[in-house]
């Protein structure tokens, strides 16, 4: 149902009514989707649903070929190693890796697991007494807490190394590169930044980072949520590690990978005898990888620019709320670039876990709460809205009706 009467439901200029039937053929195929139609899922941002391809390619492979990976020599063992091999090479096509012979995939849980062992493995064979690293205490959890970790495990071997805070634009809440230019010395060795940021939904430039920087320092790229929700490509971010989750784009929880150039310092490896992969989870990523593919990255992209704009431009009409991140960006026909399919938002009277609640009642799923971010972060609770391809604009207008009585 379209709320015409509301100023925020007034269709978006520019938006891609060419692609509409092509996603109503893409929501249709997202059984949970479909089943609860009185229900709308805004929280992609924490976990996407699940085309019913990704729940096929599960079904059968744990009914047809699910043994172990690397062995066996039979036909079931030797299937699941190749269904490993392949996605492990379709990852890096999907990701336009410019030198796939040259990089590695490594299967993880997921982002936090993936920056976990960069931080805990890798890096503290790369860094030296007096060493230097700057880290996001603004972006998630999983990209600052890691790397206290490796700053104290190698306190604890005699090597003290100092541990930066990668400066913020304020109002933008951008990564800040001039204040950046100013921290980087000759004992810079390692910069961890994210693609798209978690709660305020811009994309960090990330390819600013590495000229300021420069060409040697090692830049590992948390891209939770990018992949799966936008084209990525390395040929242009020119960054050393990337590590994204498989449940955040269309797989199932507990999957994950981290991508290697093995470039700039020693080649990334985890130690120890790695045990049985999820292959359950990399057979669903494999098929998310299909289906991503087939339906269009760039069209995905479109979409979802489009939901966001609508949003942003609605609730910039609404004064009892304020939107977290650039305001800048907010209007349709802003010149600043859109936010990437997330919007975080604050009622100035009502706390943000009670307007969760009132929006679930009205059939709204949404993210409540401080969203994990860094202590350099919000230190008040807000609502996240985060969308992906099975989400209309029609939603978008009913979120605005029931936004607009409060």
């Amino acid at each position: 149902m379209v709320f015409s009467s509301s100023p925020a439901s007034r269709p978006g200029r520019g938006f891609p009514d060419r692609l509409r039937d092509w996603q109503a053929q893409l929501r249709a195929q997202f059984p949970i989707i479909v089943r609860h139609p009185d229900l709308v899922y805004l929280d992609s941002a924490a976990t996407t649903q699940k085309p019913q391809a990704v729940l096929d390619a599960v079904q059968a492979y744990l009914t047809t070929t699910n043994a172990n990976a690397g062995r066996g020599t039979y036909p079931w063992a030797n299937s699941t190693t190749a269904l490993l091999e392949r996605t492990r090479e379709h990852i890096k096509e999907f990701l336009d890796d410019p030198a796939p012979e040259r990089s590695r995939v490594h299967f993880v849980s997921g982002t936090s697991e993936g920056l976990r062992t960069i931080a805990l493995d890798w890096l503290p064979r790369f860094l030296d007494d007096g060493d230097e690293i700057i880290v996001p205490f603004g972006d998630h959890q999983a990209n600052a807490l890691p790397w206290l970790e490796a700053q104290e495990s190698l306190a604890r071997q005699g090597i003290r190394i100092t541990v930066r805070k990668m400066p913020y634009q304020v109002g933008s809440y951008d990564y800040d590169i001039p204040a950046l230019a100013a921290l980087v010395t000759p004992k810079t060795r390692f910069v961890s930044v994210s693609h798209v940021h978690h709660v305020y939904g811009g994309d960090m430039n990330v390819h600013r980072v590495r000229e300021v920087v420069g060409p040697d320092v090692p830049i590992c790229l948390d891209a939770a949520q990018s992949v799966g929700h936008l084209p990525v490509s390395l040929r242009e971010l020119d960054v050393d590690f990337l590590v994204f989750s498989g449940h955040k784009m269309l797989a199932l929880p507990s999957t994950g990978a981290v991508w290697s150039r093995e470039q700039r310092g020693p080649a990334f490896e985890p130690p120890g005898w790695a045990g049985t992969p999820n292959t359950v989870g990399i057979a669903s990523l494999e098929a998310a990888l299909n289906w991503l593919d087939a339906a269009g990255i760039d069209r995905i992209e479109q979409w979802t620019a489009a939901l966001t704009a609508r949003l942003t431009d609605g609730l910039s009409r609404l004064s009892p709320y304020e939107v977290l991140g650039c305001r800048l960006s907010l209007a349709l026909d802003s010149d600043v670039q859109q936010r990437r399919s997330i919007v975080t938002f604050r009622h100035r009277d009502i706390d943000a876990v009670d307007l969760g609640f009132i929006l679930y009642s009205h059939g709204f799923m949404v993210r409540s709460d401080s969203h994990c971010q860094g202590h350099a972060g919000e230190k008040r609770t807000s609502v996240r809205v985060s969308l992906h391809v099975y989400n209309t604009p029609e939603e978008i207008d009913r979120l605005f009706a029931v936004l607009d009585t409060l």
